[in-house]
């Protein structure tokens, strides 16, 4: 077996639908195995897909391991010779995954490999290259020093800004969304450190490959993250669990008089964490007083249909109460104007009837950078899928 493709899946049955589509078409012509570890989800999710990806295996939980337990779990009943950790909110370009591995097989001293990573809006992902996390770079990364001199090798070192998007590039620290890993280079059997119940242990792992003497690679290959589908970053849970992983990093690997280093961090991570609680009260807040409406409301929708669907959108857009315009795939441009009205969002709903994953993301690259986020629509269920929310006919 060349590959083995693990995605951990808690509550996000349509999300997960639609990566375990994109991989159908990717993994063609690859030797390779689906396993998605569910994390004793409640929506349905294993029922729903088992009988439509019979090619996929699914593990049950009956209660939440979290998420590096869960990909321990399924790594050691894996059998690839290279392991691709997957968010289940995520899309894989067509031929992402077979250049991905194409190149591992080429450099026998790459541990680790992770890819371009899009916005749903077609921007790149700045996580898709980071440095590691010493006590300086943290300390620019949560003062948001690093956000105003991306460029600057010594302040701009967490988001590495000075690489080019378009060349493949040694790099230190590998999203998690997508971190494609030689077996030979785990440690003991498994990748992640389970101390670490869900963020961080992207960082702490491709850490330690570097320190085992592998190499890590940013890939200029794409795919989409909706960033965040998978977890709620509205919550004070995910604020709490995700500033406590940089904690548990900094305590793991710094040591003795480095110590001293962490002070200005932990007042730099415990300020961070405090204006984001207070941002999640104040949203909470100004939504529980009615001050705010539901978001469709304000979305403009820019469907790219094929004709025969056009009639079942409208059907959808109707039901919804939305604000649509339509457009025949066949006809476009696949740049129509975004619509100059003061909407608080523009999604362009493109089909996946006619449309490949891989065509999808380069269409938001390239006409719609950051003017508009993508939606698919999903013509075989009368599904619309955006990085907000999934609307059902």
């Amino acid at each position: 077996m060349q590959l083995s493709v693990i995605i951990v899946n808690y509550n996000v049955r349509f999300y997960l639908q639609q990566c375990l589509l994109s991989l159908r078409k990717a993994l063609r012509d690859i030797d390779a195995e689906v396993i998605v570890f569910d994390n004793h989800s409640h929506d349905g999710s294993v029922e729903s897909l088992r009988h439509l990806f019979p090619e996929v295996k699914f593990i049950s939980c009956d209660h939440n391991l979290g998420f590096t337990k869960a990909n321990n779990r399924a790594i050691l009943q894996s059998s690839g010779k290279y392991i691709l950790l997957l968010n289940p909110d995520t899309i894989v370009a067509d031929d992402t995954i077979k250049r991905a591995v194409r190149f591992m097989e080429q450099h026998p001293k790459a541990g680790g490999a992770g890819v371009r990573m899009k916005n749903p809006d077609g921007t790149d992902a700045k996580e898709s290259r980071r440095g590691i996390p010493t006590p300086f770079t943290a300390f620019c990364k949560f003062t948001g020093i690093c956000n105003n001199f991306p460029h600057n090798k010594r302040l701009g070192r967490y988001y590495m800004g000075w690489l080019s998007w378009d060349q493949e590039a040694k790099i230190e620290i590998i999203s998690g969304a997508f971190f494609l890993l030689r077996r030979e280079a785990l440690p003991q059997g498994w990748a992640l450190d389970e101390d670490f119940f869900m963020y961080g242990e992207d960082i702490d792992l491709s850490y330690r490959l570097l320190k085992s003497g592998w190499e890590n690679w940013y890939l200029p290959y794409p795919i989409l993250h909706y960033k965040g589908e998978s977890t709620q970053k509205t919550s004070f849970r995910y604020v709490h669990v995700f500033y406590e992983a940089m904690l548990i990093f900094f305590k793991k690997h710094y040591h003795g008089p480095s110590r001293l280093l962490l002070l200005p961090v932990h007042l730099a991570v415990d300020t961070k964490a405090l204006c984001s609680l207070l941002s999640i009260a104040f949203q909470r807040t100004r939504k529980s007083l009615g001050f705010t409406r539901h978001h469709s409301v304000d979305s403009c929708y820019i469907f790219i249909v094929k004709s025969e669907h056009t009639k079942q959108c409208q059907q959808l857009v109707a039901k919804k109460g939305l604000w649509a315009v339509f457009y025949d795939a066949n006809d476009s441009t696949l740049a129509p104007i975004i619509p100059s009205m003061k909407k608080q969002q523009v999604y362009v709903a493109l089909d996946s009837g006619i449309f490949s994953y891989g065509q999808m993301i380069n269409i938001m690259s390239s006409h719609y950078q950051g003017q508009a986020s993508l939606a698919i629509y999903h013509p075989e269920n009368k599904m619309l899928i955006t990085d907000q929310e999934v609307i059902i006919a």
